[in-house]
């Protein structure tokens, strides 16, 4: 139970990996709150509609957070909102569009987090866990999609690398305050609903481990560095991929 009564907030507790963190956190004892566009708001299911996207929305949801639960001690930045035209090959990316991912991406990120920590400040106590991932990390393997034509969003790479630099700065800043910011790297996630036969085969031969990763490898590495056994880790980037990053 190493998150035993923790008021946790998730963003996009309802997606593939963030409802496994969930799940994980309330195994640990842990109060997880499900932050998501997606639901309705029941405090009694721990769970608040909130559009990350929105700085009114973020701040209502912290709010709400307190008045009901009394305190935050951790934050999941989990949450991934993309424009429709997603997914565009980089030389047909229009700048709007990646102005607009950075924005409801990075940015709300950044927002959300600041006014967390100001809690956290308060109170000299907390941990936060932001979602990177191995193409934030490393250059990609544009291999994986040549027999259908697909590819890895421009923006993504960007976005995500950004998060992990921005994980040390806070890390750095917000140390001496015992608060942590760490973050965690997840590989490619089985998903056979959106990923094309190809790109499973390919990538699954590719990773030293011979298959892809599932949510429940990444949620219980979440857990523990929001917890007191990660109470000497921040500013670090885990990296959860099977060993895809090491060759």
């Amino acid at each position: 139970m190493i998150l035993e009564n923790k008021i946790i907030i998730v963003t996009g507790g309802s997606g593939l990996i963030g409802q496994e963190i969930i799940k994980d956190i309330r195994k640990k004892g842990g109060v997880p709150i499900n932050a998501d566009i997606c639901i309705d708001t029941d405090l009694s299911e721990n769970r608040i509609k909130t559009d990350i996207t929105e700085q009114n929305s973020i701040i209502q949801t912290i709010n709400e957070v307190i008045e009901a639960y009394g305190n935050v001690h951790g934050l999941v930045n989990n949450a991934y909102p993309r424009t429709n035209d997603w997914g565009n090959k980089f030389e047909d990316i229009q700048i709007e569009s990646w102005k607009k991912n950075v924005d409801i991406q990075l940015n709300s990120l950044f927002f959300f987090s600041q006014q967390v920590l100001k809690i956290m400040s308060k109170q000299k106590y907390g941990s936060i866990v932001n979602m990177g991932s191995i193409y934030g990390v490393v250059g990609n393997d544009f291999s994986l999609y040549e027999k259908y034509g697909g590819t890895s969003p421009a923006p993504y790479s960007a976005i995500k690398g950004g998060i992990i630099n921005l994980t040390r700065y806070l890390a750095s800043y917000y140390g001496p305050q015992n608060i942590r910011i760490n973050c965690v790297s997840p590989g490619g996630i089985l998903d056979k609903k959106n990923q094309h036969p190809s790109f499973i085969e390919r990538y699954t031969s590719r990773v030293p481990m011979k298959r892809m990763g599932q949510p429940d490898d990444i949620a219980p590495v979440v857990s523990f560095l929001l917890s007191e056994e990660a109470k000497y880790i921040t500013g670090q980037n885990i990296v959860v991929d099977g060993g895809w990053t090491i060759i």
